[in-house]
Protein backbone atom coordinates (compact mmCIF):
# COMPACT_ATOMS: atom_id res chain seq x y z
CA UNK A 1 0.00 0.00 0.00
CA UNK A 2 1.03 3.34 -0.87
CA UNK A 3 2.99 5.68 1.80
CA UNK A 4 0.48 8.56 0.86
CA UNK A 5 -2.78 6.63 2.11
CA UNK A 6 -0.64 4.55 5.21
CA UNK A 7 -0.79 8.17 6.75
CA UNK A 8 -4.05 8.53 6.01
CA UNK A 9 -5.20 5.55 7.52
CA UNK A 10 -2.90 6.79 10.29
CA UNK A 11 -4.14 9.76 10.80
CA UNK A 12 -7.99 8.83 10.81
CA UNK A 13 -7.38 6.29 13.61
CA UNK A 14 -5.58 8.79 15.33
CA UNK A 15 -8.36 11.33 14.78
CA UNK A 16 -10.57 8.33 15.89
CA UNK A 17 -9.26 7.64 19.16
CA UNK A 18 -8.85 11.30 20.16
CA UNK A 19 -12.53 11.59 19.46
CA UNK A 20 -13.16 8.47 21.37
CA UNK A 21 -10.69 9.72 24.46
CA UNK A 22 -13.31 13.43 24.36
CA UNK A 23 -16.41 10.80 24.57
CA UNK A 24 -15.01 9.05 28.31
CA UNK A 25 -13.54 12.67 29.29
CA UNK A 26 -17.77 13.97 28.90
CA UNK A 27 -19.22 11.19 30.14
CA UNK A 28 -16.87 10.58 33.23
CA UNK A 29 -18.40 14.69 33.90
CA UNK A 30 -22.00 13.36 33.96
CA UNK A 31 -22.19 11.92 37.58
CA UNK A 32 -23.69 8.70 38.49
CA UNK A 33 -25.21 9.27 42.28
CA UNK A 34 -21.71 8.71 43.83
CA UNK A 35 -19.27 11.03 44.81
CA UNK A 36 -16.47 11.41 42.36
CA UNK A 37 -13.49 14.09 41.97
CA UNK A 38 -14.00 14.20 38.51
CA UNK A 39 -17.15 15.83 39.10
CA UNK A 40 -15.88 19.38 39.43
CA UNK A 41 -12.79 18.81 36.49
CA UNK A 42 -15.08 21.59 34.53
CA UNK A 43 -15.30 24.37 37.09
CA UNK A 44 -13.09 26.80 36.61
CA UNK A 45 -12.28 29.60 39.37
CA UNK A 46 -10.98 32.98 39.24
CA UNK A 47 -7.72 33.12 40.94
CA UNK A 48 -6.22 36.66 40.83
CA UNK A 49 -7.90 37.40 37.58
CA UNK A 50 -7.73 34.17 36.09
CA UNK A 51 -9.98 31.24 35.47
CA UNK A 52 -8.04 28.68 36.96
CA UNK A 53 -9.19 24.66 37.15
CA UNK A 54 -10.24 23.85 40.18
CA UNK A 55 -7.91 20.97 40.52
CA UNK A 56 -4.91 23.54 40.46
CA UNK A 57 -6.23 25.68 43.36
CA UNK A 58 -6.86 23.05 45.70
CA UNK A 59 -7.07 18.91 46.81
CA UNK A 60 -10.48 17.31 46.05
CA UNK A 61 -10.93 14.27 47.75
CA UNK A 62 -14.44 12.26 48.34
CA UNK A 63 -15.16 11.77 51.94
CA UNK A 64 -17.31 9.15 51.38
CA UNK A 65 -19.71 7.81 48.26
CA UNK A 66 -22.29 10.74 48.68
CA UNK A 67 -19.93 13.60 49.71
CA UNK A 68 -16.94 15.86 47.98
CA UNK A 69 -14.47 17.57 50.07
CA UNK A 70 -12.73 20.74 48.76
CA UNK A 71 -9.31 22.03 50.63
CA UNK A 72 -8.45 25.00 48.91
CA UNK A 73 -4.51 25.97 49.06
CA UNK A 74 -4.99 29.92 50.51
CA UNK A 75 -8.38 30.10 52.51
CA UNK A 76 -8.94 33.68 50.80
CA UNK A 77 -9.90 31.35 47.66
CA UNK A 78 -13.06 29.74 49.81
CA UNK A 79 -15.63 32.22 48.63
CA UNK A 80 -14.32 31.87 45.09
CA UNK A 81 -14.13 28.37 44.68
CA UNK A 82 -17.90 28.17 46.57
CA UNK A 83 -19.14 30.82 43.64
CA UNK A 84 -17.36 28.83 40.52
CA UNK A 85 -19.29 25.51 41.84
CA UNK A 86 -22.74 27.31 42.40
CA UNK A 87 -22.16 29.07 39.04
CA UNK A 88 -21.05 25.83 37.05
CA UNK A 89 -24.78 24.81 36.98
CA UNK A 90 -23.56 20.93 38.70
CA UNK A 91 -26.79 21.15 41.06
CA UNK A 92 -24.76 21.39 43.62
CA UNK A 93 -24.81 23.42 46.90
CA UNK A 94 -21.08 24.10 48.56
CA UNK A 95 -20.78 23.94 52.46
CA UNK A 96 -18.20 26.30 53.57
CA UNK A 97 -16.82 25.49 56.87
CA UNK A 98 -14.38 28.37 57.23
CA UNK A 99 -11.45 25.71 56.39
CA UNK A 100 -12.83 23.32 54.06
CA UNK A 101 -15.52 23.24 51.47
CA UNK A 102 -17.86 20.46 51.68
CA UNK A 103 -20.95 19.59 48.45
CA UNK A 104 -23.14 16.63 49.32
CA UNK A 105 -23.89 15.05 46.49
CA UNK A 106 -28.13 14.15 46.00
CA UNK A 107 -29.13 10.84 45.24
CA UNK A 108 -30.48 10.91 41.62
CA UNK A 109 -33.97 10.62 41.30
CA UNK A 110 -35.74 8.77 38.58
CA UNK A 111 -36.80 12.04 36.43
CA UNK A 112 -32.89 12.97 36.39
CA UNK A 113 -31.11 9.63 35.78
CA UNK A 114 -33.51 9.80 32.18
CA UNK A 115 -32.34 13.26 31.92
CA UNK A 116 -28.70 11.92 32.61
CA UNK A 117 -29.23 9.33 30.29
CA UNK A 118 -30.51 11.37 27.43
CA UNK A 119 -27.07 13.58 27.59
CA UNK A 120 -25.01 10.61 27.63
CA UNK A 121 -26.68 9.68 24.50
CA UNK A 122 -26.26 13.35 23.42
CA UNK A 123 -22.46 12.79 23.70
CA UNK A 124 -22.25 9.56 22.25
CA UNK A 125 -24.13 10.89 19.02
CA UNK A 126 -21.26 13.50 18.68
CA UNK A 127 -18.49 11.29 18.99
CA UNK A 128 -20.35 9.44 16.03
CA UNK A 129 -20.53 12.25 14.49
CA UNK A 130 -17.09 13.29 14.49
CA UNK A 131 -15.68 9.94 13.47
CA UNK A 132 -18.15 9.51 10.68
CA UNK A 133 -16.67 13.58 9.35
CA UNK A 134 -13.16 11.69 10.41
CA UNK A 135 -14.46 8.74 7.55
CA UNK A 136 -15.38 11.64 4.82
CA UNK A 137 -12.51 13.54 5.36
CA UNK A 138 -10.14 10.22 4.77
CA UNK A 139 -11.79 9.59 1.92
CA UNK A 140 -11.58 12.65 0.21
CA UNK A 141 -7.60 12.43 0.77
CA UNK A 142 -7.67 9.01 -0.87
CA UNK A 143 -9.46 9.96 -3.99
CA UNK A 144 -7.50 12.98 -4.25
CA UNK A 145 -4.85 10.34 -3.78
CA UNK A 146 -6.48 8.46 -6.72
CA UNK A 147 -6.35 11.44 -8.59
CA UNK A 148 -2.89 11.73 -8.53
CA UNK A 149 -1.97 8.45 -9.62
CA UNK A 150 -2.94 6.13 -6.92
CA UNK A 151 -4.43 2.74 -8.61
CA UNK A 152 -8.09 1.88 -8.28
CA UNK A 153 -7.43 -1.15 -6.50
CA UNK A 154 -5.67 0.45 -3.81
CA UNK A 155 -8.16 3.31 -3.18
CA UNK A 156 -11.23 0.58 -2.46
CA UNK A 157 -8.90 -1.25 -0.63
CA UNK A 158 -7.87 1.93 1.64
CA UNK A 159 -11.69 2.87 1.46
CA UNK A 160 -12.63 -0.41 3.15
CA UNK A 161 -10.44 0.25 5.78
CA UNK A 162 -11.11 3.63 6.65
CA UNK A 163 -14.63 2.37 6.87
CA UNK A 164 -13.52 -0.78 9.36
CA UNK A 165 -11.87 2.09 11.16
CA UNK A 166 -15.27 4.04 11.54
CA UNK A 167 -17.54 0.54 12.65
CA UNK A 168 -14.94 -0.43 15.01
CA UNK A 169 -14.67 3.07 16.97
CA UNK A 170 -18.90 3.52 16.75
CA UNK A 171 -19.01 0.14 18.32
CA UNK A 172 -16.77 1.48 21.19
CA UNK A 173 -18.48 4.52 21.30
CA UNK A 174 -21.86 2.20 21.87
CA UNK A 175 -20.04 0.35 24.37
CA UNK A 176 -19.47 3.44 26.75
CA UNK A 177 -22.77 4.64 26.35
CA UNK A 178 -24.20 1.08 27.22
CA UNK A 179 -21.65 0.92 30.52
CA UNK A 180 -22.20 4.35 31.12
CA UNK A 181 -26.30 3.99 31.12
CA UNK A 182 -25.69 0.97 33.36
CA UNK A 183 -24.10 3.01 35.95
CA UNK A 184 -26.55 5.98 35.78
CA UNK A 185 -29.46 3.86 35.90
CA UNK A 186 -28.43 1.47 38.96
CA UNK A 187 -29.43 2.70 42.46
Amino acid sequence: MNDAVKLVLANAEDLMGKALAHLETELSKIRTGKANPSMVDGVKVDYYGTLTPLSQVANINTQDARSLVIQPWEKSLIDAICKAITDSNLGFNPQNDGALIRINVPALTEERRKDLVKRAKAEGEHCKVTIRNIRKDANEMVKKHQKNGLPEDEAKEAEAKVQTLTDNYSTKCDKHLDLKEKEIMTV
